[in-house]
């Protein structure tokens, strides 16, 4: 068991070691917290590891934050929370500047300043990049380094939370997979999203949702669940099918890499939104029955500015500098999760969410590139500071908790391999009611929360595109689909 603080509790339990769940842990540990935090997998092997994508933040001369703010919001296609928002893009470059103080080692130019790359809907140069396309892997290694010597954090490694713990109404811990309890002040979840119930995915086979439903079955309101953004250029295929989805980073398409058709012809502005991008490329195969994908020609890109993606794609059988590389849309980040505050708390007392599991309505309809690793980092810090000032569990807390999900409840359950595949045909790049409504008896329950959210917006916008519902609803801009279990969804509009 533990060592506790308190009466039998820590400050705080983190669940999830990605640059989300250790920053969180870090930021809580320097203000003298003592810090719980439970990883799935070794420390420096979470899915933070594989991001390419940097960090977003206006800290070029020529930019500034408003400007930063604008394409956030252009990008969220009106369903941004714009006070979500403007916390991401102040709070941005003071959060590169303490990774840098803890060691992280970004890019820089010749003359010493940071290298600032230029993603899909940015108007500046203002991605910051650590080893190019090694952004996530860099930062991740030396976080895991800096929360392995801190005393104040006892690390729980290949283990997993089977259960949030509950009293009256607030969260007060978590159950981990060989039955232990840690109680604690503030629980915050941390571990990553769904992309990987989409058949064809970025992620890894982990990343299914799972601290979604232990919210949700904890009693927590889940938003925006419809909102997968399906990223343009991941590959199709490679040798023996092993290269499928990998993910080929934007910031190439930034330094002039272009999309061609089966004809050779550039068909889209390559640095449009994502949305924009991945529609693209979809009515280019539609256009060709039997077109599985088209073309990413980089040949004219410095591939000494990409080691890792060159790397991985030769090892694929594929020479980015002789020939194009095979790209289609896959299931890479969902934009909704644990509906939270600005500070990174969900609708239960006592529970926090952070990353990709979270909803603070920051991404809206359809993520700008790289703010999502910024907001790891900007929340990750608020959620540290507001969980400290939660009040410590009284003893009959302690001693009357119950799991809100027992061990090997649907709450934690495992897609099939058919849940995914209908998922990715009902309510991948384009939807139907019709379809949708063929995921509400899936077995797995996300799955039909998905398609739920899916049937309430009858419309299109951003990632969720309903081709019998084809344009934009003006009347639910700024309007989010929530749920909560046992009750019907509900539309919210949030401050």
């Amino acid at each position: 068991m533990p060592a506790q603080s308190g009466r039998g509790q820590r400050q705080l339990v983190v669940v999830g070691a990605g640059a989300a769940g250790l920053y969180t842990a870090l930021c809580a540990a320097r203000e003298g917290a003592e810090v719980t935090l439970v990883s799935a997998t070794e420390l420096a092997e979470t899915s933070s590891f594989w991001a390419q994508g940097g960090l977003a933040a206006a800290l070029a001369p020529e930019d500034d934050i408003e400007s930063h703010l604008a394409d956030t919001l252009a990008a969220g296609r009106g369903a941004v929370r714009e006070s979500a928002a403007r916390v991401l893009v102040a709070e941005a470059p003071r959060a590169v500047e303490d990774l840098a103080r803890l060691g992280v080692d970004f890019d820089a130019d010749s003359d010493g300043r940071l290298a600032l790359g230029l993603e899909g809907g940015h108007s500046q140069r203002r991605i910051v990049h650590a080893g190019g396309a090694a952004t996530g892997r860099r930062i991740v290694r030396r976080l895991a380094a800096v929360v392995a010597t801190e005393g104040r954090i006892e690390v729980r490694e290949g283990r997993r939370a089977e259960a949030l713990l509950t009293h009256e109404g607030r969260c007060t811990g978590v159950v981990l997979d060989d039955g232990e309890r840690i109680h604690a002040r503030a629980t915050v979840l941390s571990t990553g999203g769904a992309a990987a119930l989409w058949a064809r995915t970025t992620n890894p086979s982990g990343a299914v949702g799972a601290g979604l439903m232990l919210a949700y079955a904890a009693g927590a309101a889940l938003a925006d669940v419809e909102f997968m953004q399906f990223h343009p250029t991941a590959v199709v295929a490679g040798i023996d099918g092993s290269g499928d989805g990998l993910l080929v980073t934007e910031a190439i398409r930034g330094e002039g890499a272009v999309l061609r058709n089966a004809d050779g012809e550039r068909f889209v502005d390559e640095l449009a939104p994502r949305d924009e991008v991945a529609r693209a490329i979809y009515a280019e195969m539609m256009r060709r029955p039997g077109t599985t994908a088209v073309a990413l020609d980089m040949r004219r890109v410095n591939p000494a500015l990409f080691p890792s993606v060159v790397a991985s794609l030769r090892r694929l059988g594929i020479d980015p500098e002789a020939s194009v590389i095979p790209v289609a849309p896959a299931a890479h980040y969902m934009m909704g999760g644990i509906e939270t505050d600005l500070q990174a708390r969900s609708t239960l007392p006592g529970l926090y969410a952070v990353g990709e599991c979270s909803c603070t309505g920051l991404h809206g309809a359809n993520r700008l590139a790289s703010n999502s690793l910024s907001e790891c980092f900007v929340f990750g810090a608020r959620a540290a500071r507001a969980a400290l000032e939660e009040p410590e569990l009284a003893p009959v807390a302690l001693e009357s908790s119950r799991p809100a999900a027992q061990s090997g409840s649907s709450a934690i359950a495992v897609p099939a391999q058919e849940s995914r595949e209908r998922l990715w045909r009902h309510a991948g790049l384009a939807r139907t009611a019709e379809g949708l409504r063929t995921l509400l008896e899936d077995p797995h329950p996300l799955v039909r929360l998905i398609a739920s959210a899916g049937l309430e917006r009858k419309e299109s916008r951003g990632a969720h595109w309903r081709e019998d519902c084809p344009v934009i609803d003006t009347a639910l801009d700024g309007r989010h689909v929530t749920h909560v279990t046992g009750q019907e969804s509900v539309w919210e509009h949030w401050k």
